[in-house]
């Protein structure tokens, strides 16, 4: 009766043996990793060396590259557009250097300085309202509402006071006038403000009293007086040359990597300050560097070509079209800001018998473009 169930038990006793032989039974499959999630954005190319990184923007490269390329053909057809009769072979053979000197002359000395300043000041249009309406959240803003405009005709019109030439002072007295509105604006706004609104709206106070105060002196000046401040009131580069366009030039080269960093530090703003500052961002001082280089930058513009409306206003609303609604558009704001005061500033000597100043031209195109920017639909979340 023992020996089947000693029969019985070896089965057991064999079947233990393998585990018993020193064979480990073999482990669990390790559970799979997930992917960590990719933060790039769309529209971004990550470049490494070493411990560094950077993001680089494929769109918004393509687009400062076309825009590039449009700028210089705006340019070329602006040294054609004009009402001398000079045809399109001389006028490429004068921008080259190679046509007989007085056409030389008229090209390069007379017309293409005319249009490169004009790049130039749109350029700076362009930085200070993208600026501008980031730090403000409103698609509206320009530096015209912290009294850019208004400072500057005022600091004109001072220079001029009781002159019977009609000549308007250096150009340097526009922005030294724009700094002071808006420094007069900051401080009776107390500040920033909460997303820069408080300054907005002070602003507009402080630009409509220095304004009232400009018209009254104006009407109690002699008409030649009266008349070369107007020419300048109305945005014009008549008669600019690299006199005035070699210190824009500099103050561009010199402000403009302050105004990629502030636009990239201005790009957390568009959540809240609080998120902003919890993710390390001097929220007080990158306004305060953000809203000083839109001042000096506009500033700078009106005192060169005057207070040309419409460009501010445009230009960052048609960069973010263009380069996406991934970064603040500066450059791209830059580039736009300078193609349209070529192609307005071109069209201006072309359309009439008489030159019509750029500023006219961009203030008959800034309406119906302002009234788009009002009824289109907004179909970025959190966007101005």
């Amino acid at each position: 009766m023992t020996e089947p169930a000693h029969e019985a038990a070896k089965p057991v006793h064999e079947a233990a043996e393998p585990a018993a032989g020193g064979r480990q039974a073999p482990a669990p499959a390790p559970s799979p990793t997930p992917p960590t999630a990719d933060v790039t954005p769309p529209d971004s190319l990550v470049l490494r060396t070493g411990a560094f990184s950077w993001l680089f923007p494929r769109r918004g490269s393509l687009v400062a590259v076309a825009l590039g390329a449009l700028i210089l053909v705006l340019v070329a057809l602006g040294t054609f557009a004009s009402s001398t009769g000079m045809s399109l072979s001389e006028t490429l053979s004068g921008l080259l250097g190679t046509g007989d000197s007085a056409t030389v002359m008229l090209v390069q000395d007379f017309r293409l300085p005319r249009i490169a300043v004009g790049v130039l000041v749109g350029a700076a249009l362009g930085i200070a309202g993208c600026l501008t309406q980031t730090l403000a959240g409103n698609r509206l803003a320009t530096p015209d509402l912290i009294g850019v405009n208004e400072g500057a005709t005022a600091a004109v019109v001072a220079s001029v006071v009781g002159s019977s030439t009609g000549m308007i002072g250096e150009w340097w007295l526009g922005p030294v006038g724009a700094m002071l509105a808006a420094a007069l604006v900051v401080l009776c706004a107390g500040g920033a403000g909460h997303r820069g609104h408080r300054v907005l709206v002070v602003g507009i106070g402080v630009s409509t009293v220095v304004g009232a105060v400009t018209d009254l002196v104006m009407s109690r000046q002699n008409d030649n007086t009266a008349g070369g401040v107007f020419l300048w009131t109305v945005g014009s580069l008549s008669g600019r040359d690299w006199s005035v366009g070699t210190p824009l030039l500099l103050t561009l080269l010199g402000l403009l990597p302050f105004a990629l960093a502030a636009g990239n530090r201005l790009q957390l703003l568009r959540f809240d300050d609080d998120t902003a500052a919890g993710l390390g961002v001097p929220v007080r001082r990158i306004r305060a560097l953000a809203l000083a280089l839109a001042v000096v930058l506009s500033g700078v513009a009106a005192g060169i070509g005057g207070p040309i409306a419409f460009v501010a206003l445009a230009a960052p609303v048609l960069a973010d079209r263009l380069s996406g609604r991934a970064r603040v558009p500066v450059l791209a704001s830059g580039l736009v800001g300078g193609a349209l005061i070529a192609g307005a500033d071109a069209l201006g000597r072309v359309i009439a018998p008489v030159e019509i100043p750029v500023g006219v031209v961009t203030s008959v195109l800034g309406g119906p473009f302002l009234l788009w920017i009002l009824f289109r639909p907004d179909r970025g979340a959190g966007r101005p």
